[in-house]
């Protein structure tokens, strides 16, 4: 994939992204847009055994003993993703893997209405305070990357330190370094209107497909993660992608006193080293704590691309 600037283009037809800000927009856009689950056929991505806490907009799975590690998947992605991860974590530490609800073939509960992303945030704040562990290490993946900013702003003693995997604090500086959330919203707007009306229509497995070749590197890698997004509720992607596309918490980064560690991809095929780094350092250049950890030969989905890379990343960030 090459580098270039994007560029808004206003009129009839909105705004289009560069060739490479779809690799990590598609997150907001194409997950939200081209897949068109049928409800009735979602089934949950994973089992599991260990007791489930259901809250209003999100479910909590805990496992393990030792200092507390909060795990938020991104957009569409189950709680499943983190799959490779929470064994080992769970050698040393208490994990709280998150779930949106909708996603991963969950009921939407209240996650049918505005306020997706506020209340994430207002469910974590609760567990927290109910578990007792405020400080905890909160890990979020794209949009989860998103509300564990959001959460480190409203409520700075719930996180000790954030790790923010391949998540920028304004998705819109893709498709323009000068971009607003006010000439992203109607195109963001139309977007989810289309996906709130696909409910209920077949997915489309050539989409699905492509999808998943924009987001991961590996055929294993591709395989998982577009069969994860065909159990999504688009009513729930939907709107969960709206306020994605038009939160921007670039005003609050030199606010955010928590710890923040950013790891991000990179490939020889894709966005470069040193495209990455100019990209993510720019994006944080404002938060006063802040460490970069770039994993090559992988896409958005990087722990599913290199998941030892991963792992070692994440261990290291939550034994600090």
């Amino acid at each position: 994939m090459i580098l270039r600037i994007a560029r808004f283009r206003h009129g009839r037809r909105g705004f289009r992204p560069s060739h490479w800000g779809l690799r990590l927009a598609a997150t907001a856009l194409t997950l939200g847009v081209v897949l068109h689950p049928a409800a009735s056929h979602a089934s949950p991505a994973a089992a599991t055994t260990a007791p489930v806490t259901q809250m209003a907009h999100i479910s909590v799975v805990a496992t393990g003993q030792g200092s507390p590690v909060i795990l938020i998947p991104g957009l569409s992605s189950p709680r499943a993703v983190w799959d490779g991860v929470v064994p080992g974590l769970a050698r040393d530490h208490r994990v709280y893997v998150v779930q949106v609800n909708g996603f991963g073939g969950d009921a939407p509960g209240a996650n049918l209405a505005p306020g997706i992303l506020d209340g994430v945030v207002a469910d974590l704040h609760a567990l927290i305070a109910k578990e007792r562990i405020a400080g905890a290490a909160v890990v979020g993946h794209s949009m989860g990357g998103l509300a564990a900013l959001m959460l480190a702003k409203a409520h700075p003693a719930d996180a000790g330190k954030l790790m923010i995997v391949d998540s920028l604090p304004f998705i819109g500086t893709l498709f323009a370094p000068g971009a607003s959330v006010a000439a992203i919203e109607p195109q963001a707007r139309a977007m989810r209107d289309a996906q709130a009306a696909s409910y209920g229509k077949p997915a489309s497995e050539a989409m699905a497909t492509a999808t998943a070749d924009r987001l991961a590197a590996k055929a294993a890698s591709r395989t998982q993660v577009a069969a994860w997004f065909k159990t999504a509720d688009p009513r729930v992607s939907g709107q969960a992608m709206y306020e994605d596309l038009t939160t921007d918490l670039r005003p609050a980064m030199a606010g955010i006193a928590t710890p923040i560690t950013v790891v991000y991809p990179f490939a020889p095929t894709g966005t470069t080293r040193a495209q990455a780094d100019a990209l993510y350092k720019a994006a944080y250049a404002d938060a006063p704590h802040v460490t970069f950890v770039a994993i090559g030969d992988a896409a958005h989905f990087v722990m599913l691309d290199q998941p030892a890379a991963f792992a070692a990343a994440l261990t290291a960030f939550a034994a600090r």
